[in-house]
This record gives structure tokens, sequence and C-alpha cells, in this order.
């Protein structure tokens, strides 16, 4: 298929973030560009609106009436979807999201593939940010909206195109990891943990999808490895590409030695290679500064002068759902996040707690995840929680997709949080949660919500109600 411009590209599961991106990234190469969903929300529904890419609601035959020359299938559409179905039936060209974003985004470019558990959105939206701001002009595709940017995707005009690299599957009919399609040049790999239950068996499972992304960098290429993941470490002396680690160890080739929170911004010294450097950043938490050390290893071992990072760290504003500030009024502050893995959780609390200190912290959890819908973590949830004063759990919903034993319980987690001395909470719904925050919350309290979705819109609606109550 020639892939030239007014062909009409039709996206199943369009309102998944890459493929809101990827969605955009193709109307802006002059592609005729349709998509259809089921689970519509803000903020990608309110995103695509903007591009002008309409979206038929629901998944029907129908919504190839139209006749795309192409159809491009995310990895949430499972085969016995019926506009799958019907995809099959009519005999359509199709392919997945990654084969997607290699044809049309990756195979001219110097890919820059950032991958791992944890980290990976704001990583990539950080080199991203540097590289525009040093005037390289990248493409990228972020898997949130970066706040310098306000959209996640750029076509790029630059030789360089940043990519974050899911460690999940790539569609039902290709059962490989996305980031192994994503040609990558440079690799990041911020952290190796068990997740995607639904998908990994275990550990090792998981550690082999990354020990493949290993195997496909060419010997020119770059390795940037967080220096805690042994497993990979062990690995490298296999490859003759340039290896390099960042992490707390003095004996990492980028070290973090000592930080300060001084206001909005975290300062932090930095030795490379044993010569010391003195950066700040907006953000915080010890998570956040690793990222960061990735994302300067990258920009340096491209060529990006220690002025031009700096700037740009001292610049980037952060990501959308990333400990995101939603409004702070009557001195409670609302934030809203992402985190939803155990460790996500706990760094995500940690780091809170320490940039707002002496504040209460409520910590309010939405188990969502297909990982954290199941029990496989329920004995290592409550210790996530040790930094925050309050803790509020709702019921998880959609739980008959998941086997009864397989289940993971709200309600536990909430006995074993009281066991620990803890002032937690369970709740039915978010009806209720909403109304014991609105009678709780106090001056001088942090409100931190993590879910991996869309939590009903419950960090604004609570704001939003606040204000109309405490103003």
């Amino acid at each position: 298929m020639e892939l030239k411009k007014g062909l009409k590209v039709h996206l199943m599961g369009i309102c998944g973030t890459g493929m809101a991106g990827l969605a955009g990234l193709l109307k802006s190469k002059g592609f005729v560009v349709t998509g259809s969903d089921q689970n519509m929300y803000p903020p990608m529904s309110e995103y695509i609106k903007h591009l002008k890419i309409p979206v038929m609601e629901g998944y029907s035959p129908n919504n190839l009436q139209h006749g795309p020359d192409l159809v491009i299938v995310g990895n949430v559409i499972t085969r016995d979807n019926p506009e799958a179905q019907e995809l099959l039936r009519l005999g359509l060209p199709y392919m997945s999201f990654p084969q997607a974003m290699k044809e049309f985004a990756l195979k001219d470019k110097v890919s820059i593939v950032v991958s791992g558990t944890h980290g990976k959105t704001t990583t990539t939206s950080l080199i991203s940010w540097i590289l525009f701001s040093a005037g390289m002009d990248p493409g990228y595709l972020v898997g949130g909206i970066p706040l310098n940017f306000h959209r996640n995707f750029n076509v790029g005009a630059g030789r360089y195109f940043v990519i974050e690299g899911d460690e999940y599957d790539t569609a039902f009919f290709d059962k490989r990891p996305k980031f192994l399609h994503y040609l990558p040049s440079i690799a990041v790999i911020t952290s190796v943990e068990f997740d995607h239950a639904d998908i990994y068996k275990d550990y090792s499972h998981v550690l082999e999808s990354f020990k493949a992304l290993l195997s496909i960098l060419p010997k020119e290429g770059l390795l940037i490895l967080n220096g805690d993941i042994s497993d990979l470490k062990n690995e490298l002396h296999q490859y003759s590409y340039k290896k390099l680690t960042y992490g707390l160890d003095p004996q990492d080739n980028y070290s973090l030695k000592n930080y300060s929170i001084n206001g909005d911004f975290t300062q932090f010294n930095l030795a490379i290679e044993g010569k010391k450097y003195i950066f700040k950043t907006r953000l915080y938490g010890i998570h956040n500064l690793l990222n960061v050390l990735a994302a300067i290893a990258v920009s340096v071992n491209i060529g990006i002068s220690m002025d031009e990072i700096y700037k740009a760290l001292n610049s980037f504003l952060g990501v959308k759902r990333r400990q995101e500030v939603i409004g702070i009024v009557d001195n409670i502050t609302v934030i809203d996040d992402f985190a939803h893995h155990p460790t996500a959780v706990r760094e995500t609390i940690s780091a809170v707690k320490a940039r707002f200190e002496p504040k209460r912290l409520i910590a309010v959890f939405e188990p969502r995840s297909n990982s954290s819908r199941r029990n496989v973590f329920q004995d290592i949830y409550p210790l996530s929680f040790q930094n925050a004063e309050v803790i509020a759990v709702p019921e998880p919903k959609n739980m008959e997709k998941i086997p009864p034993d397989l289940r993971f319980s709200s309600v536990k987690l909430v006995g074993d949080l009281k066991e620990m001395g803890k002032d937690a909470f369970y709740f039915k719904d978010t009806l209720e949660l909403m109304d014991f925050l609105l009678d709780f919350v106090s001056q001088g309290d942090v409100v931190l919500f993590m879910s991996n979705g869309d939590f009903e819109n419950l960090p604004r609606k609570l704001f939003h109600k606040l204000v109309l109550t405490r103003l």
C-alpha cells in the first residue's frame, strides 16, 4: 500500500492515549482520520475533539461502512469485538498501533525508545522537551500530555523521534511487546517489575521482554539503563553497543549525589563520569530525579550542551496526571496522579509527603488496572501507604471480568491498613467517597488521587465543589 496523503485511516480504540497521539500525527501528515471507541472520557475525548477527528461511539460493523483504506487496531480490541470481526470479514488492510508507528513515524528517524515499568511518560516528555528547547525539532509520541506542549505527538522535522515504549502486548493478532516494533537506536530502561498480570505470568516473564529489547539494539546504538536493574546489567557483556547506567550508586555513569527542595524546585547534584554538576527541576521525588538523570544521559550523548539541558530542565512543567496540582482552595491542595502499581503508589506518596510536609496527606486510591484489580499485589499494597495519614479506597469496578479467586479486595486492604494503625476508609462507590471527602478535608490538607483511569473525574469534581463551598 502506498502511504500517501488523502488515505482514509480508521483507528479502533482511538481514545487510548497512544492511539489518540497517532491519530493526531496521521492527520498532521494529511491523512483522513476517523476512529471508534466505547470508553470516551476526558482528557482524551476532549483532546480528540480538539483535533477535529470524528469518533464513532461504541464498536459496530457499521463503523467500517465508509470504506477505510487502512484500519489500525488498538490493543484494547479483542478478536471477538464486532468491529474486529467485520474488519476480518471485509478483508480490509489492517495493522497494529506499533506497526503503524514504525511505518508512519520511525522508519526515517533515529528512534529514542523509553521503556520501563515506571517513569516512561515523564522521561519521554522530558527528553522531548530538552530536544525541542535545543532547537532540534524532534518527533515524539508520549503516553500522556506534556504540559509544555499541550499535546502528546509531533511529526518533527529533526532527525530524532522520541517514543514511549510500552511492554504491554501489541494487538490481538500480535502478542509481542509494543517496544519491539520501534526500531530503537537509543533505548532507555527505567525499571523492570512485575505488572500487567493479565498477560504476564510473573517477573521472569516480564524480564524476558526487556531482554528481547536489549537484543535488538544495533551495535552502533546506545543503552541508558537504571543501574539498579541487576538482572539486565548481567546480560550486557554479550552486546557491543555503548552502555551507560544511572542511579544512586557512585559507580553509575550518571550518579545522583544529593538533593533538596527549595520552594517550587528540587535542586540536585549530579556526577557524570566523576565530574560534578548542579541542576534544578520542578519535579520532585527520588523516582522523578532518576527519570531526570535518564533524560540528561540521553541528551548529553546526542550532543546537547549542559547549558541547554539546564535551561530545559528549569522550564519543564511536567505531565498531565503526573503529580498534577488540580488547584488549591482554602489551603487544600488537590493532586491527580496516574500511580497504580504498588511501587508507583509508594513512591508517589513519599514524594508528595516530602514536598508538602508537614501537611496532612489524604491518599485516595482507585484499584482499576488489570493488575491492581487482581490479588497478586494484595499483601504488598498496605506497605505502599505508610507515608499517608489517611487512606480512602473505593470498591473496584468491572470485577466480574476477574475470576473470583483472583480478585483484589478493597475491604481487605482497608482492614490491613487499620491493623497498621492507619486511618483507612472503604467506600462502595465514588458517590460515597465524594461525600466523605467533602465532609472530611480541612484547611492545610493535601488530597492525592491515584488511578490509571478517569476515576469518574473525581479530582476535578472535588476541587470544583470545594471552590463552591469554601469560597
